[in-house]
């Protein structure tokens, strides 16, 4: 009788096991070409894979053939991290439509950006959180090419990011204090000044965004404008080529979500479950990013990295059961 019971016990749970697996079924994610989108696109393979019995694949992707490609063959079943302002309209409409479905927030705090400065500036003199503060000490943050006069590092030339710094110089009056636009010229150009005066201890201001790996690097601290977000005038005037009145707004985050198809959500209801749950706050996305760039590492090596280091992180998002799987499953590898 023990023997049946316990065969009867096994095969029930074999049972379930290929129920859950033919529930979630083949999936395919995207694998973004940017560097936080493959990390969390590796991270839902694994998870998936290990602690939902998905047959998961990456496939390669970007924000508008991806979009575009969910929408109208309904592949691939996963987006996990989506810049979606730059389809807001179609999204929602094909989320209307039950084309779509948005699991959650892929960063909890949104793509962030802002101006800058060091925070070694800062713990010398809190002011310098402030524009205000920035203003009246314009002579701590020299001009690369001119000792003389201030310098503002703004977006690289032809990024849109370019237009809003160049308003906010403008509105918030940084070139009676001294400041000139200095531009960097490239991505590289930009985080190599940071580098730079983090390795001198000097002074720098400009702008950037995060998710980032030199935001990880190098610890940095938003100015505050003491305007708050002006969302409106953000985006009918600062975004834009002519903005004949710019008055200084905070930037509004950007939200970056992770988006399933309809069918998918329908499918595999506890994976999809997941997906709402599991979420990066930028400061932690910061560090995997240095980390990453700092070992030349591969998606999978960070995903690695960060299961094994960070679990006060990703285990809130699991079942313990499906916790337990994951864990068995890294201690394979």
């Amino acid at each position: 009788m023990k023997r049946l019971i316990g065969a009867a016990l096994v095969m029930f749970g074999m049972m379930a096991t290929a129920q859950a697996g033919e529930a979630c079924g083949k999936v395919t994610i995207a694998d973004m070409n940017w560097s936080s989108a493959t990390v969390i696109a590796h991270v839902d393979k694994f998870i998936l894979e290990h602690g939902y019995g998905c047959e998961a694949e990456l496939i390669p992707g970007d924000t508008m053939p991806t979009t575009a490609s969910m929408m109208e063959k309904g592949e691939p079943d996963i987006a996990p991290e989506l810049w979606s302002n730059s389809a807001k309209d179609a999204i929602a409409q094909a989320v209307k439509d039950k084309r779509l479905r948005i699991a959650g927030k892929s960063l909890s705090d949104g793509g962030e950006e802002g101006f800058w400065v060091p925070e070694y500036m800062v713990k010398k003199d809190p002011s310098l959180a402030t524009i205000e503060g920035i203003l009246a000490n314009a002579k701590l943050f020299s001009h690369p090419e001119d000792d003389s006069k201030s310098g503002f590092y703004t977006c690289p030339a032809g990024w849109n990011c370019q237009i809003s710094a160049n308003h906010l110089f403008d509105a918030m009056k940084m070139a009676d204090a001294g400041f000139e636009i200095v531009d960097p010229g490239s991505s590289a150009g930009l985080s190599g000044s940071i580098a730079k005066a983090f390795t001198r201890e000097e002074g720098w201001l400009g702008y950037y965004w995060a998710p980032t790996a030199v935001l990880g690097k190098y610890k940095m601290v938003k100015v505050d404008f003491g305007s708050g977000i002006k969302f409106d005038h953000f985006t009918k005037c600062l975004t834009q080529e002519v903005c004949e009145n710019p008055q200084a707004s905070m930037y509004p985050p950007s939200p970056v979500d992770t988006i399933t198809t309809e069918a998918f959500a329908v499918r595999a209801p506890a994976a999809f479950d997941y997906l709402s749950k599991r979420s990066f706050k930028n400061d932690d996305m910061n560090t995997l990013l240095a980390w990453m760039e700092d070992n030349q590492a591969e998606g999978d090596v960070v995903m690695e990295e960060f299961l094994k280091n960070y679990e006060s992180i990703w285990t809130p998002w699991l079942s313990a059961e499906v916790v337990a799987k994951v864990k068995k499953a890294l201690a394979a590898l």
